[in-house]
């Protein structure tokens, strides 16, 4: 009884970590906004996401993950200088839940106005939350666009 016990629960963990295989977290933002973009390029494709525009010049970078239950998560990065901004653009409430759990003891200052949620966080900036209904007659589909901004002392080296 005890080896069965054993075995479910350490199948139902792995469940879930492969189930949010995929989400990004505030550890990987922290990650992706400390590191340059091969190792962002190189980050994101083992999470599974796919290279949708990578465009040198403009030092911009489009990616695409194809969530289960018809559900999307759209990541673009965009390096100014040597600050590195992202944005996520998503209809999955698991990849909200994930990043809002996560950023929750990082937490200096937060607000919310005029349907923006903004999060000052230790060791990585501003995080600003917007939440749109997707569809007019559906209030339980929503679109959620997440802007990371690096803090002003944090740069990349290449």
């Amino acid at each position: 009884m005890k080896k069965l016990l054993l075995v479910m629960a350490l199948t139902f963990s792995v469940s879930i970590c492969f189930g949010q295989k995929g989400l990004l977290s505030y550890d990987d933002l922290k990650f992706l906004v400390h590191n340059n973009l091969q190792q962002a390029d190189t980050f994101l494709m083992v999470k599974g996401y796919l290279t949708i525009q990578k465009n040198n010049t403009t030092k911009n970078r489009k990616y695409t993950l194809a969530n289960p239950g018809n559900t999307y998560t759209n990541v673009n990065i965009r390096l100014d200088g040597k600050k590195l901004f992202i944005e996520i653009e998503s209809n999955s409430i698991e990849q909200y839940n994930l990043i809002h759990d996560s950023i929750i003891q990082y937490i200096d200052k937060n607000s919310a106005a005029s349907g923006i949620q903004t999060y000052v966080l230790k060791d990585l900036g501003t995080i600003y939350i917007t939440l749109e209904d997707a569809m007019p007659d559906n209030p339980l589909k929503r679109d959620y666009d997440i802007q990371v901004v690096a803090d002003k002392h944090i740069t990349i080296n290449n």
